[in-house]
């Protein structure tokens, strides 16, 4: 049951000044309020300081109920959330595993009405409670389970929106699409029978290609990425949709524009290999997930180094690359002797791809010091082992 008094002047005042404390230091002193408990006082103020950066938003408001830091860190963050709002379009949508309201929040921006189903209680009555501090007027909240509610009503929905719990009984993460709750490919007739389009948010850790072949009428995957690392997957689903799906990989935070490719087009792809040029071309994680290796190079004119090395070489800077840019300034042959000499000691950001020593060895072996403005890629090219000094662009992210 929610205690409304942490809502007072007093312990809103507490939980401000405290935000970013050390928590088992500060339980130790106990709740200085009667009526609100140390718990209750710990949990809003750890909650309060994971979502500064995740969700300034709530973090700002006043008078925001916060549940465990657990429902903080599986909610979307902010950017993802409103990527996801432009995706959807109409007057209505279902958000069948509602959760703390992120999703629903940025949905109501661009829907006429949201309604939020959450099995868990508690949470639905604090996600109703923030919406009304946030005056949020377009949110239905129902505390209930989505499936039960969506076969209970009659209505038809513009958009089905949900992102499956992907944690087993015991609290173990899950990644693969049947072991999520609620099972989405039992209930797509269920799904399809009360919307057009489907939503889902599945594992940054799934396979793309696998569960394509698993969920039928998929329209668009969205591989999104937030700072340059894969946050969310989104999987947009069409009634009857039975043409191929077309991928699009976006990397969040910065101005570079989203790749898009199909797989097909991706096997039917002819490129070239070559020997590293003037300019090395790494591709953001966003890209690199979704599998469109030969698409990039397609594309943006650049030469592969190797069939199973996802870097690229050219002559040309190209500002709108989805990923980064440097300079080569040594091609060397990856020798044990020479690498001994050119390498010991040297300061330098170290990166491997497609090579048979992980980078911690290579440090390891070579006392390598993190950091500096060098570059350094361990990898292969036309199928010889070699090594890559370089340096990063300042143009580039």
């Amino acid at each position: 049951m929610l205690n409304f008094e942490i809502l007072e002047t007093s312990v809103q005042h507490y939980i401000i000044e405290n935000s970013g404390a050390n928590i088992p230091q500060l339980a130790l002193k106990g709740s200085p309020f009667k009526r609100v408990k140390t718990t209750e006082l710990m949990q809003q103020i750890e909650s309060k300081t994971k979502c500064k950066k995740k969700l300034p938003t709530w973090y700002r408001t006043p008078h925001i109920l916060y549940p465990n830091k657990l429902n903080i860190e599986q909610c979307s963050s902010e950017i993802t959330a409103a990527y996801k709002s432009h995706i959807v379009s109409g007057q209505t949508l279902l958000d069948l595993t509602g959760g703390f309201g992120v999703d629903s929040y940025y949905f109501s921006k661009t829907m006429h009405r949201v309604i939020h189903c959450e099995i868990n209680k508690t949470l639905s009555e604090i996600a109703a409670h923030n919406f009304s501090a946030m005056q949020v007027s377009k949110i239905k909240t129902k505390a209930k389970d989505g499936l039960s509610f969506l076969v209970q009503t009659s209505e038809f929905f513009d958009w089905i929106y949900l992102d499956p719990c992907r944690r087993d009984k015991t609290k173990k993460k899950c990644f693969l699409i049947e072991d999520c709750r609620p099972n989405i490919l039992n209930n797509l007739d269920l799904f399809f029978s009360r919307s057009e389009n489907v939503l889902v948010k599945l594992s940054p850790m799934l396979d793309i290609v696998a569960a394509l072949k698993i969920l039928p009428n998929t329209k668009e995957v969205h591989i999104v990425a937030v700072k340059n690392e894969v946050k969310e997957l989104l999987f947009n689903l069409e009634k009857g949709f039975v043409k191929e799906a077309e991928i699009k990989a976006i990397n969040l935070d910065n101005s570079q524009k989203e790749f898009k490719f199909k797989i097909n087009d991706e096997k039917t792809t002819t490129i070239s290999y070559q020997e590293p040029l003037k300019y090395l071309f790494e591709p953001n994680t966003a890209l690199l997930k979704s599998g469109g290796f030969k698409s990039i190079a397609q594309k943006f004119d650049l030469k592969k180094l190797d069939v199973n090395t996802h870097l690229y070489t050219g002559f040309k800077i190209l500002s709108n690359f989805p990923g980064i840019i440097y300079e080569i300034e040594k091609n060397l042959p990856c020798k044990k002797q020479q690498m001994k000499q050119l390498l010991n000691g040297l300061k330098a950001n170290i990166k491997t791809r497609n090579f048979p020593i992980s980078t911690k060895n290579l440090k390891k072996n070579y006392k390598f010091k993190d950091g500096g403005k060098k570059y350094v890629f361990f990898t292969q090219t036309m199928g010889q082992k070699c090594i890559l000094m370089c340096s990063k662009l300042s143009n580039t992210i």
